[in-house]
């Protein structure tokens, strides 16, 4: 069972948690005007910065409260993403950004939502977090290399997996493109302002 929850603005008292460094990093690649999904997006931090960057974020969640906060940057839908069918069948998206969750069986569904060139920006704990706190149950954590394999049949653009601080975390996130196969593109990026063509002297990979 699926339902939108109705718009509700901030309280002007609670300061924004900030998105993530990686989100940040990324967001370059998003085309103007990107439908992106952010899936178990809680109160909404990235929906904010996506819909501050000119993006139109769907936000899921199972928490009721917390999406009443996160409709004030765009639609939300509350479902059980453990228990319950998937709630967009059929959608596709031009990304689709996870931070900070793990459910191995949703995998199909993520990969499916992506259209054509479009983006999967993930970032959630992996081995070895459980020496720092919680989540400390291994199905709550990704295996060394897990989300390389999981995006095997996506273009890397980019993967780290190891220690973070502020606050300390042991993660691993990675952005991969569903190519579009009409449409062959140029190299991708790495930072935002970098375009092709290269200086003089320097030939794509």
């Amino acid at each position: 069972m699926t339902a939108a929850c109705p718009p509700t603005l901030p309280s002007i008292h609670a300061a924004p948690a900030a998105a993530s460094p990686w989100l940040e990093r990324f967001a370059h690649l998003l085309a103007p005007g990107s439908e992106v999904l952010d899936v178990a997006c809680g109160s909404g931090r990235h929906m904010r910065r996506l819909a501050e960057l000119g993006h139109r974020p769907l936000g899921v969640d199972r928490d009721a409260a917390s999406l009443a906060q996160a409709a004030a940057w765009g639609p939300v839908l509350q479902a059980d993403l453990e228990g319950a069918p998937w709630p967009l069948p059929g959608r596709q998206f031009d990304a689709v950004l996870v931070t900070h969750y793990l459910w191995r069986p949703l995998w199909p569904a993520l990969l499916g939502a992506l259209r054509p060139g479009g983006w999967l920006i993930y970032e959630t704990f992996s081995q070895g977090h459980a020496r720092i706190g919680r989540p400390s149950r291994a199905e709550f954590l990704l295996q060394p290399g897990e989300l390389l394999q999981v995006c095997q049949g996506l273009r890397v653009l980019a993967y780290e997996e190891g220690l973070c601080q502020d606050p300390p975390k042991v993660v691993q996130r990675i952005v991969a493109c569903r190519e579009d196969t009409a449409q062959a593109p140029g190299p991708w990026p790495l930072v935002a302002g970098a375009r092709w063509p290269a200086p003089a002297g320097l030939t794509p990979p």
